[in-house]
């Protein structure tokens, strides 16, 4: 894990997020808080846990942008699930215990990613040796050679074999040969074993699943690829063969222990109000199935059991029909720290479509440089489209900073349709523009409620 400060990590996260800076520093201390724990001696490390916490604010605001780019800053495991998707363990669906193996998973990524770059080179160059092997397969007497022990070896053919190959790895290296045709084996993937049950199989027991995966054979077949398909595959077949998958689960249950983070969202939605009469078992039981994962217990997985005692939870809702305290009080207990996200401003608007290194505009003038059409929004523009975004925001559904891309779409579609037959020209998008295109539809707020 990456040692930013609380300083830094606001700093990177105001590169891609407008605003919202209680929220970005309520998770830039989490974030330190956890580089302070390792730091600890191990006596007091597992006496602190991570400060787990609720995002509040309606939707588009940067409640799941500010969770993600953290998780990007610090290289940790991060899973986002939806509270809606999980039901009562009991009844059919998946249960809240499949979020822990899903994130696993995610570790187990980050981890072969690293260790395939630990091993790049001596993967590039065992998958080179055996491209040139394929792609110079023994002649027969040579073969007839090899299998005569007391035959001697033709110095003059070995060592005029070897210049070939030398110039044929020449070729390779240049990028001469990328479309030629080449046999080679490819390995493939265990499918995944249905157990007789319409249950997923995160469900199925994980002991369960590995033993019948260790049943199947993997299947092999041969292909003829081009050499630049080759390239890939023989480099990944080299890279499972070098790495240590052993080390590789250890590394990822380790860090899914220290470093995880779980985003929560639509945790509103679990929400039973008071005034709600009748059982309402899906909400107030996949409430209760939380309270253990987000307390702290061991879940076991295909790759081993995980301690959820560390991994940190940032929980997300709108809670516009209800409020915080409707949920458990359990639940509220394991959330203890709560922020509030402003609802974004029409100057929040104009720096979001200039500020931000993935700005909407900036992603558009991208995407038209790819036909030779040059696109310039000038200041006024940039102001219109942020005015229009934030009153249709006040008249009808408030969906946040997503309704600047409805509104930047509606005014780019022309020019993306006609860009192919546009090469060359430049486009100049003012205040003019944008009212023009925009005029009927922000002024009619039942048409606007379909098309915005």
């Amino acid at each position: 894990m990456h040692d930013l400060t609380p300083q830094q990590t606001v700093e990177a996260l105001d590169k891609y997020i407008i605003g919202q800076h209680a929220a970005k520093r309520a998770a830039a201390v989490a974030i330190r808080n956890r580089w302070r724990r390792r730091q600890l001696p191990e006596a007091i490390r597992d006496e602190v846990g991570p400060a787990n916490m609720i995002l509040i604010g309606p939707t588009g605001v940067g409640k799941t942008e500010i969770a993600r780019r953290l998780a990007g800053l610090v290289n940790a495991p991060f899973l986002k699930v939806e509270a809606t998707k999980y039901t009562e363990v009991g009844y059919h669906g998946r249960d809240v215990e499949s979020m822990v193996r899903d994130l696993v998973e995610v570790a187990i990524r980050i981890v072969r990613d690293e260790q395939t770059e630990v091993v790049r080179e001596e993967a590039q160059r065992r998958a080179e040796e055996q491209l040139l092997d394929a792609l110079m397969p023994a002649s027969p007497h040579e073969l007839e050679q090899s299998k005569s022990e007391a035959a001697k070896t033709d110095v003059e053919a070995a060592d005029r074999r070897h210049r070939s190959r030398e110039k044929l790895r020449a070729q390779l290296r240049a990028k001469e040969l990328e479309d030629r045709p080449v046999e080679v084996t490819i390995e493939g993937r265990t499918p995944p074993v249905s157990v007789m049950t319409t249950l997923g199989m995160d469900q199925v027991d994980p002991d369960v699943q590995s033993f019948l995966e260790r049943l199947m054979p993997t299947p092999t077949k041969s292909r003829s690829v081009s050499v630049r398909e080759a390239r890939e595959i023989l480099f990944d077949q080299q890279c499972d063969k070098l790495i240590d998958r052993d080390k590789v689960t250890e590394m990822a249950l380790a860090r899914t222990e220290e470093a995880g983070i779980i985003f929560l969202d639509e945790l509103d939605k679990l929400c039973s109000p008071a005034q709600t009469h009748g059982p309402d078992i899906s909400r107030q039981g996949v409430q209760r199935d939380l309270l253990p994962i987000i307390e702290g217990c061991t879940v076991s997985t295909r790759y081993g059991p995980v301690c959820t005692d560390h991994v940190l939870f940032v929980a997300a809702g709108a809670f516009h029909g209800c409020k915080p305290s409707d949920l458990m009080p359990e639940l509220q207990g394991r959330l203890p720290i709560r922020v509030e996200l402003e609802d974004l401003t029409q100057e929040d608007f104009v720096r979001i479509l200039t500020e931000p290194k993935n700005a909407l505009t900036k992603q558009h003038t991208a995407l038209l440089a790819t036909e030779g059409v040059l696109i310039e929004f000038t200041p006024d523009a940039i102001v219109a489209l942020a005015d229009i975004a934030f009153r249709l925001n006040q008249t009808t559904d408030n969906i946040g900073a997503r309704r600047l891309t409805t509104v930047t779409e509606k005014v780019m579609e022309d020019i993306s349709f006609d860009a192919p037959n546009r090469h060359g020209q430049t486009v100049r998008i003012d205040d003019a523009y944008v009212r023009s295109r925009l005029a009927d539809i922000a002024q009619d707020s039942d048409l606007s409620r379909f098309i915005l």
